[in-house]
């Protein structure tokens, strides 16, 4: 009975030896991934995954066009090393313009057994084609660890999406509190299959800079500038000689400024001048060169607070007046067309305009999402932009939406939408390529009517939401 017994069990252990590694988690000390995958940064011819592994091992990406893998190739690992807590980046490279790449994670040399399917994700176009690219800002999971919204971005199926900052709500000097914050952010299931198929870029603001209305004092920016660059895979950050996490990304015919607004930010609270800066000199010289060198067809300005002046007492560009309008004066003054904003910090969304074509350049548009999960606050009936074109939105959760079209002339949509992935500003505002030339007024064709009858009110010395 006994060696009948033992022969029973070692056929069971010779048979659970010949199932696959991923089959059988209850062992301990299994290579996986704590956090991700997420996609990163992509060309023509690559994607970048980013995890966070188990363990001090190499992390690899198995990948195919086919999904039954049958023309899998495997790239080298890259080793997952506790001074990077655990965090890898492996760039996919060789690969084929704008084309659908099924991938997954090999973990010291097998795979997770957390997540045995596939996912998919798409290299970068090389050429002209409808492009989608949805961005977001202030995401507090501390109050919201739901977020249906990104469950509505992700059946608006974008090319990218784009972190516009208080993407964790850390307010801490503390490096502990952050990578706490980065991966409960990172695993709030309906964020997850957004991560693991569309490419994600980021910048910061004040929250996961510091603390609030934080600026360049911020005694831990040192640290929360090497945990940003840990949690994310942008193309890259900064200069050699300039810290920060700044940095240019082209898509398609679409030039993306990622714009770093706190690590070298005076106070905002000090008087505004020609030397007040937001950006710093040298992030400043820097996106000047770049907006000069692009000849993408559209160019956006990507940054945590907004562009108009309408949060003025706040720590917008409403408060950094001169520098604002030293980079207007720049696009118009060197014919650098294309040109518009994007961003976020406020709490609702909006779409607003500077009307640069009074000063003989083109009018600069102000696309602004937030929050993604925090609370809304209707703030707006108190703020003057210097053009409102649509009724604010704080109803719900919210993400812009940027589509590009490029067949019979380049053109871009610009809408807010809300939680479930519904038009919040109305009818998206729609601007083609040649209204972004100097010379060319356009927001009174793009504004709603209601808001430019509020416009003409306030013109003639009565109130924006009030009577005559």
């Amino acid at each position: 009975m006994e060696r009948r017994n033992l022969l029973r069990g070692g056929a069971a252990l010779a048979f659970l030896a010949a199932l696959p590694r991923r089959l059988y988690a209850a062992a301990t000390g299994y290579p996986r991934l704590l956090d991700g995958p997420m996609v990163g940064a992509t060309t023509p011819e690559s994607f970048t995954i980013w995890s966070r592994a188990s363990g001090a091992f190499g992390v690899a990406v198995e990948y195919a066009t086919r999904r039954d893998f049958a023309d899998a190739r495997t790239t080298a690992p890259v080793a997952a090393t506790q001074d990077n807590d655990l965090c890898t980046r492996v760039v996919v490279t060789g690969l084929k313009p704008d084309t659908g790449y099924y991938y997954r994670v090999k973990t010291d040399g097998s795979d997770d057994r957390h997540q045995p399917l596939p996912f998919r994700t798409r290299t970068a176009p090389d050429r002209p084609r409808p492009i989608r690219i949805a961005f977001g800002s202030c995401a507090r999971v501390q109050l919201y660890p739901e977020q249906p919204v990104f469950e509505a971005i992700a059946a608006m199926e974008p090319d990218l999406f784009l972190w516009l900052g208080d993407n964790i709500y850390a307010d801490s000097d503390s490096d502990t509190a952050f990578s706490a914050m980065y991966t409960r952010q990172r695993n709030v299931s309906a964020l997850v299959p957004l991560l693991r198929s569309v490419p994600q870029l980021a910048i910061w603001d004040d929250h996961d800079f510091g603390y609030n209305d934080s600026d360049r004092r911020n005694g831990a920016k040192a640290m929360t500038r090497r945990l940003f660059d840990r949690w994310w895979a942008n193309p890259s950050s900064g200069l050699p000689d300039t810290p920060g996490i700044f940095f240019r990304h082209s898509f398609g015919p679409v030039d993306i400024f990622m714009l770093d607004g706190r690590y070298h930010r005076d106070p905002p609270d000090d008087p505004d001048s020609p030397a007040k800066t937001m950006l710093g000199a040298a992030q400043k010289a820097w996106l000047k060169r770049e907006l000069k060198a692009s000849k993408a067809a559209f160019k956006i300005l990507a940054s945590g607070t907004g562009w108009s002046r309408a949060e003025q007492g706040g720590d917008s560009w409403a408060a950094y007046l001169h520098e604002r309008d030293e980079i207007l004066d720049f696009i118009r003054d060197e014919k650098v067309a294309g040109c518009f904003g994007i961003s976020g910090d406020v709490h609702q969304g909006e779409v607003n305009c500077v009307p640069w074509s009074d000063k003989g350049g083109y009018d600069f548009y102000d696309l602004v999402s937030s929050g993604l999960a925090q609370y809304l606050s209707p703030k707006f009936i108190d703020q003057h932009p210097e053009v409102r074109l649509r009724q604010p939105w704080v109803r719900s959760a919210n993400f812009g939406l940027l589509e590009f079209h490029f067949d019979p002339e380049p053109r871009v949509e610009l809408s807010v939408r809300d939680v479930i992935g519904a038009s919040a500003s109305g009818k998206p505002v729609v601007l083609t390529a040649a209204d972004l030339v100097n010379g060319r007024q356009s927001w009174r064709a793009t504004i709603d009517p209601d808001e430019l009858e509020r416009r003409e009110r306030v013109e003639r010395g009565g109130s924006y939401y009030g009577g005559e």
